[in-house]
């Protein structure tokens, strides 16, 4: 990622694992890079792991439909 001023966030291998099982990794770096940071910084904060995991299937939903992030539309 470049160009964020903020700190980066590693993706975990649970998402790297989830995002290539459901073939959505293109999906995923075609997103901007402050996009994808988000998703894995909000993913990683998760305490519990079911919220995790909400919070996955949530990310994997949005790439999936295309025009979504974080429940808002956008355009790509």
């Amino acid at each position: 990622m470049t160009g964020l001023k903020r700190a980066l966030n590693a993706m975990s291998d649970e998402t790297r694992a989830a995002l290539t099982e459901h073939g959505l990794m293109a999906g995923y770096e075609a997103r901007p890079d402050y996009q994808r940071n988000d998703y894995l910084g909000w993913i990683a904060r998760a305490k519990r792991p079911d919220t995790r995991q909400k919070r996955l299937d949530q990310m994997l939903d949005e790439l999936r439909r295309g025009g979504i992030y974080m429940n808002m539309a956008w355009r790509g």
